[in-house]
């Protein structure tokens, strides 16, 4: 094997060494417990407010809104489940859409098995809701609305800041969370001007620790505790904090927007590189948008008549790493609900893989891996029973 080219990015990232240096230091030296009262104690509570301090910065908000979770899925949890738990009686409605990550998806089943009432708005084919929809959805018992800022699988982006003002208008008492996991770290995505109220994001998405993860909660949303304990941050979130998880999340998060416009522009023109070479190849289809209107760093192909599992397989022998869908799902054999939203052909569902860019993707990867399809797919083409 020659290369390994690693471009399953959506899946997760490789830590920037300087985020890697801080996390095994904060586990072998700085090592206190931030409620000890003690100096190793106040240490690691230093390390805590920097990583509070550098993600408000971050998301123009206030510290006192960042908590700090054990990922994007806890994060998702704990504002769905504790923002319709904290504000049922108002109302016992929600909505999302069709596309969500499972861990807003089952969250929202969940739920409905609690007594709450589901709205899911359907997407077009390029994976984004209809703000026409989302306002006939809404009524005066809608208690919270999940909209994600960027699919993980398409990459396709929603209208949040414009969805933010409708839902702000129609009913101020509404939460609005957003599912930004995939869109922090490469859009400058600021609650208070989008009206967003719960805000989740994870650190393995933006070359960050794995197993840390942030959850913005505005000034006006109430949301009860979905864990209980000693009483950690506020109470919301109970457990000892994982100090070389948010100090590595809050790292990784500002070395990603101290070069975030000239790093998207860079992945904008390595995606259209890869678009333009893949769409030479016959029977292979892009979903969804590709321009700006899109991901930076997302792309999903469609190759006819050969199976996602046995490309990915054919890829990994030449050293290159993709996925066959959403690694959260990759592993279980019902086709991607995303991929039926937009309209994917029954035959493509299980013919689609996922291509997902970093900083660390050079021009040469893309090149390879361009060639290596070419050389690839027309042999699996003539192996393939008709």
């Amino acid at each position: 094997m020659e290369m390994e080219i690693y471009l399953d990015n959506s899946a997760t990232t490789k830590c920037f060494e300087e985020v890697g240096a801080l996390v095994t230091q904060l586990m072998c030296r700085d090592y206190g417990n931030p409620s000890s009262l003690h100096m190793k104690g106040m240490q690691a509570e230093g390390y805590i407010r920097y990583a509070k301090e550098t993600l408000a910065r971050l998301l123009r908000v206030n510290e006192r809104g960042i908590f700090f979770t054990s990922g994007g899925t806890e994060s998702d949890n704990i504002a769905l489940i504790g923002g319709a738990m904290a504000n049922c009686r108002m109302g016992r409605h929600l909505i999302t859409t069709v596309i969500e990550h499972p861990a807003v998806l089952q969250t929202m089943q969940h739920l409905e098995e609690q007594g709450f009432r589901v709205t899911y708005l359907p997407v077009d084919q390029n994976g984004r809701i209809s703000l026409e929809d989302l306002e006939r959805a809404m009524t005066k018992e809608t208690v919270l609305v999940s909209i994600m800022h960027t699919n993980n699988e398409i990459g396709s982006l929603q209208p949040v800041a414009e969805a933010g003002a409708m839902i702000r208008q129609m009913n101020p008492r509404t939460l609005f969370h957003v599912d930004a996991v995939q869109g922090f770290g490469k859009f400058r995505i600021y609650p208070k001007k989008m009206n967003i109220d719960l805000l989740s994001a994870s650190g393995h998405k933006i070359h960050g620790p794995k197993g840390a993860g942030l959850l913005y909660v505005s000034e006006k949303a109430k949301v009860k505790p979905i864990l209980f304990g000693g009483g950690q941050q506020g109470g919301l979130r109970s457990g000892t904090e994982n100090v070389p998880g948010a100090a590595g999340l809050a790292k990784a998060a500002e070395l990603c927007y101290a070069s975030l416009d000239e790093d998207v522009d860079r992945l904008y023109r390595l995606k259209q590189r890869f678009v333009e070479g893949v769409s030479r190849i016959d029977s292979v289809r892009v979903n969804g948008l590709t321009g700006r209107e899109s991901a930076p760093h997302v792309v999903s192909v469609s190759v006819a008549n050969i199976r996602s599992e046995v490309l990915l397989h054919a890829l990994e022998d030449k050293g290159i790493y993709v996925s066959a869908g959403s690694a959260c799902s990759a592993r279980k054999p019902q086709p991607s609900a995303t991929l039926k939203a937009i309209g994917v052909e029954k035959e493509l569902l299980d013919s689609t893989i996922r291509l997902s860019f970093s900083v660390f993707t050079t021009e040469e990867e893309i090149d390879y891996t361009l060639q290596a399809m070419y050389d690839i797919i027309p042999m699996l083409r003539r192996y393939t029973r008709r």
